[in-house]
């Protein structure tokens, strides 16, 4: 009787549905068609915070940026309102009940993270706009708190690792074939290429950027012959469309940040140790900035603009003569620079270059593409924003975080005993790489497309750190995110 009783209200509710849905619908009211998909998100939020993680996970190839909404800021739809309910679940249990694991507080990434999102909190008091420096902090919470704190959580199960990587590989190859259609249609025009995935992705540099970051991590599950035949086989498949993705995405960028991956994949296969790499690195950079003038005049003789060419398009990457979108990332340093010279310790506020770097331009450093109003997006560094607009502590704090995920991942590569955990701790290293390399030149870290697989590889190599270091690799029982949330 009990079950009857519950099919009769089924059916009710169903038809009520379908029939309210019919009456907005004529009426040309659509979004009452979400209310399905609003129904199965609370409940998933309610029962099982890890599924609606990894669901999120599957939409963020496919939402969509709205621009230019109050305050200047934007929104990705459907995923960054999710992922803010998300945060705000985990925050009122863990004030219900602390209950987060002391090994991943008391880890060195996550040291590094609470004092990067402390100064930023900081200086979004001291911020000129603090508004737009409080929205600011806020996305950048709902990107760190849920994929990197609740992230180590997920990973506790070591094969959600890889259902994360599927569910964000999948959906991205579609994006991609999508990107690869529309721009046959126009005989893959170089010019086309800068916009032809929107609205997906809001241009070829963030599209390029994943790409990159995620070709080592799916070449990972081509050559390892521990899987079926079936996964290898669509591993290839998906490799293949990502590897003309990024051919047709005429993302300079992109290659250079997997030439330098390619480097380090050499010297990881020479075990050379990480403070080692990292003096080097040190000792380059101090080389360049005392010859930066004769570098500087060294660059200017080449004068070879991108193209379709793919060596020429190569070469254009060093062109600061004439090649206009590399002349107005060097006018975007200088302008951000000159705002750092100005407050070098709190900086201008987190978020606020854009509003406040045009007057901060030489008439002389100006492009084809610059603009007096300042309004055409941000830095284009990962590494120079920061320093603007948060002073050098920003910046500090931020390469502190690099300089902790590198150190981990290059000691567990070293360490690790179990093959398979051990190679994917290379892969999600490289696609690491690729991404820090390629924010010297761009910066998206304030887009859901590239937090969500950031932070996620961070969390990824913390987890394995704590949770899978030195053992064989087998799932650990309970302790999911909704059993340790609850």
């Amino acid at each position: 009787m009990i079950k009857e009783k519950n099919l009769k209200w089924v059916y009710t509710l169903a038809v009520a549905f379908i029939l309210i849905n019919a009456v907005c619908t004529y009426f040309e009211f659509y979004y009452f068609n979400l209310v399905p998909a609003a129904i199965l998100i609370l409940l998933l939020a309610a029962f099982s915070l890890d599924k609606l993680i990894l669901l999120v996970v599957f939409l963020t190839p496919f939402a969509i940026n709205l621009q230019d909404l109050e305050g200047g800021l934007g929104l990705s739809i459907p995923t960054e309102p999710i992922i803010f309910g998300i945060m705000l679940i985990f925050l009122l249990k863990q004030l219900h009940q602390l209950s987060f694991d002391p090994d991943v507080i008391r880890h060195p990434v996550t040291i590094a993270v609470v004092m990067n999102l402390t100064w930023i909190f900081i200086t979004s008091i001291t911020s000129d706009l603090p508004i737009v420096s409080f929205k600011f902090l806020i996305a950048r919470l709902w990107f760190v708190v849920v994929f990197y704190f609740l992230g180590t959580r997920l990973f506790k199960k070591y094969k959600n690792i890889k259902i994360f990587i599927w569910l964000y590989l999948i959906p991205f190859c579609v994006i991609i074939i999508y990107t690869l259609y529309s721009h046959a249609q126009v005989n893959f025009d170089e010019q086309i290429a800068n916009y032809i995935m929107s609205p997906f992705y809001n241009d070829h540099t963030v599209y390029g950027a994943m790409l990159a970051m995620f070709l080592p991590v799916l070449i990972f599950f081509t050559v390892n012959r521990k899987y079926s035949a079936i996964i290898r086989f669509t591993a290839v498949l998906l490799l293949v469309v990502y590897i003309l993705g990024l051919i047709f995405s005429y993302t300079r960028a992109a290659w250079v940040s997997l030439a330098v991956a390619l480097i380090a994949l050499i010297l990881l296969q020479l075990k050379v140790k990480f403070k080692f790499l990292l003096m080097a690195f040190a000792a380059v950079a101090t080389l360049a900035f005392i010859y930066q003038t004769d570098i500087v005049m060294k660059l200017e003789k080449n004068r070879q603009d991108a193209s379709q060419d793919f060596d020429k398009h190569i070469e254009s990457i060093s062109n600061i003569s004439t090649d206009a979108s590399n002349l107005e990332r060097i006018n975007r340093w200088n302008a951000a620079l000159r705002m750092f010279h100005e407050r070098p310790f709190f900086g201008w506020g987190p978020g606020t270059y854009s509003f406040e770097y045009a007057p901060f331009q030489h008439a002389k450093e100006k492009t084809i593409i610059s603009t007096n109003m300042g309004d055409k997006g941000n830095a284009h560094s990962e590494y120079i924003g920061p320093l603007c607009e948060s002073g050098f502590l920003g910046l500090l704090t931020f390469l502190t975080i690099i300089i902790c995920v590198l150190s981990t991942a290059f000691r567990l590569y070293y360490t690790l005993k179990d093959y398979e955990t051990r190679i994917m701790v290379l892969c999600l290293l490289l696609g690491f790489i690729t991404y820090i390399t390629h924010g010297a030149l761009n910066n998206f870290l304030d887009t859901d497309k590239a937090s969500v697989p950031f932070w996620g590889f961070v969390a990824m190599i913390v987890a394995i750190d704590v949770y899978h270091r030195n053992t064989e690799i087998q799932e650990v029982k309970g302790n999911t995110i909704a059993a340790s949330a609850s």
